[in-house]
């Protein structure tokens, strides 16, 4: 795959495949106990389910290609590179690339104890693909 961003595209990210639609790689860039800073790459069409970050928020800071970010409730909001997306905690949201092009943003998330990830069911993949 091309990489979209200037950041590294990392590695598949295996890990957290069951919660994708797709082929994402991850590359953590920085991180310490207060904060986790990685880049997340989309191949064309992936996305991630709906999830929600409980106890903390996510910033997506979009470095590459074209994606989009959905919170429940509101319309998907297109993301191009010097985007930034704001999801407060506790908030049913996913993110991904375009149906036709590949996506990179930074996840920048605070660590709290007792934070968590809730991952829930994907998107509905007939609306998704009118976003092409």
């Amino acid at each position: 795959m091309d990489n979209p961003s200037a950041f590294p595209i990392g590695e598949p990210n295996d890990a957290y495949a069951q919660y994708f639609e797709g082929q994402s790689y991850l590359a953590a860039l920085a991180g310490d106990d207060q904060v986790n800073v990685a880049n997340v790459t989309f191949e064309a069409g992936c996305t991630n389910h709906w999830h929600i970050h409980h106890g903390v928020c996510q910033i997506l800071l979009a470095v590459g290609g074209r994606g989009y970010y959905q919170i429940e409730g509101h319309d998907p909001v297109e993301m191009k590179p010097g985007d930034v997306a704001y999801i407060p905690p506790e908030t049913k949201h996913w993110h991904g690339a375009a149906p036709t092009e590949a996506f990179a943003h930074i996840a920048i998330m605070p660590k709290r104890d007792g934070a968590s990830n809730e991952w829930l069911e994907p998107i509905d993949e007939e609306e998704y693909r009118r976003l092409a």
